[in-house]
């Protein structure tokens, strides 16, 4: 059930795989006749396991994978677990796009659910703007759609609501975008000890990117293109991918991180690499590979990158995992964008960080798990908030409430008391 290989101590009495979306209505109505509370699963790409509760029933989306495409009005509806990888690659022969998760392998349900941080976001805005109407199933099994003019509160929630959500999506229409004609990246690894210079020029040569530029730090051991040396060693990486109408376009909006004072001091270097979407995934699956155990968290943050990272730097250092990392994506989401629409995803913050424990073996579980929340110790006095997509729900029961702006999380409360008086749906691993 769950793509992580660390799997929570908790069981459902009950597993309902929908073969289609009529049987969603039918598996509440069941849940309701037994007294059982439900969890859903769309892609099982939740790494604290939000899915997997105690008892219940558990239902489960997997089968429902179809998607439309209309090209004429650039729009498509999706069933909740077709994959942003899948998507991506349906969408191409049509010229269009959407802003799918950066993991190929996460299924659109939760990730929309979420929010939805992903390609080209900092251009698009979370993806769950571009949602334009859903079908859900209520807690009285009734099948209701949903947009910004019919029953726009329950529209309001199921765009950054995340696990704690009280309906079950079984389709969501997307607004579409022009497929960008070229991508291209430009990637520096330094010594980790270069941190704070590196962040001093990325950030502000940032500052001369377009919206259309993801730029990125990674805190992580070298990869072997990165240096041949044994051990491997810790970097600072700065990456960045622009997303554009052609390849002179792509170059161009990546021209201030062309020339770099720090160049001389970088372990290798990559400018203005021609790349696509099959390739940007294939790196992610590298970092964040399948049949390994995770535990993740996630901080937005006030604070500048070179005072948000230099506490998980330290940390990275004494990672007990090499393929543990920190992720940092600079501005990754348009504030702007995420304010123009009314939805339940907050924007909590103008730094953002996520530290991922990435190890192999069983019998290390707990040196990781302490890794993560000694690093997320160390940073979260400079905290202003969660994303709660991927934040570790059972760290702490302030988790689900810090994920949302104050008002948000008001009206969260109390549209799952209007839309289920009867706490059908299981809420966060651990509400406030």
């Amino acid at each position: 059930m769950l793509f992580n290989h660390l799997k929570p101590d908790r069981f459902p009495d009950v597993i309902v795989r929908a073969a289609s979306e009529r049987d969603v209505p039918a598996a509440v109505e069941l849940a309701r006749s037994q007294g059982l509370r439900i969890a859903v699963r769309s892609g099982g790409h939740s790494w604290c396991g939000s899915p997997l509760r105690d008892r219940g029933m558990l239902i489960d989306l997997s089968g429902l994978r179809r998607s439309d495409i209309d090209a004429a009005s650039a729009t498509a509806t999706v069933q909740p677990s077709v994959t942003g990888r899948d998507l991506i690659a349906e969408l191409a022969p049509y010229g269009l796009a959407f802003p799918a998760g950066h993991c190929g392998s996460v299924a659109l349900g939760g990730y929309l659910l979420s929010g939805g941080l992903g390609w080209n976001s900092p251009a698009l805005g979370p993806a769950c703007v571009s949602v334009r109407q859903i079908e859900a199933v209520t807690a009285n099994g009734e099948v209701l759609t949903c947009s910004t003019e019919e029953n726009p509160d329950l529209f309001w929630a199921a765009r950054g609501a995340g696990p704690g959500f009280f309906a079950v999506v079984t389709s969501f229409r997307l607004g579409l975008y022009p497929l960008p004609a070229a991508v291209a990246t430009t990637t520096y690894a330094f010594p980790l000890a270069e941190l704070g210079p590196v962040t001093q020029w990325a950030t502000e040569a940032a500052t001369g990117l377009p919206a259309t530029v993801e730029l990125s730090y990674v805190l992580q051991t070298a990869s072997p293109e990165m240096s041949a040396a044994s051990p491997r060693p810790k970097v600072a990486v700065v990456a960045a991918t622009a997303f554009a109408d052609s390849r002179e376009e792509a170059v161009r909006a990546l021209e201030p991180l062309r020339t770099c004072p720090l160049a001389d001091r970088a372990l290798c270097r990559q400018l203005d690499e021609p790349t696509s979407f099959e390739a940007l995934y294939e790196t992610s699956e590298a970092m964040w590979p399948a049949h390994h155990r995770s535990a993740v968290d996630t901080l937005w943050s006030d604070a500048d990158y070179g005072t948000l990272l230099a506490p998980l730097a330290d940390a990275i250092a004494d990672a007990p995992s090499d393929k543990t990392l920190v992720l940092a994506p600079v501005t990754p989401v348009s504030p702007e964008k995420a304010r123009m629409h009314d939805v339940a995803f907050s924007v909590l913050g103008s730094s953002y960080v996520a530290p991922f424990a990435i190890w192999g073996d069983p019998a290390a579980d707990d040196v990781n798990v302490r890794w993560l929340r000694d690093a997320m110790h160390a940073v979260e006095p400079l905290g202003t908030g969660h994303y709660v997509a991927e934040a570790d729900l059972t760290a702490d029961v302030s988790r689900a409430r810090r994920s949302f702006a104050p008002a948000d999380w008001e009206r969260l409360r109390a549209l799952k008391a209007r839309y289920d008086p009867e706490n059908v749906f299981h809420s966060y691993l651990q509400p406030a």
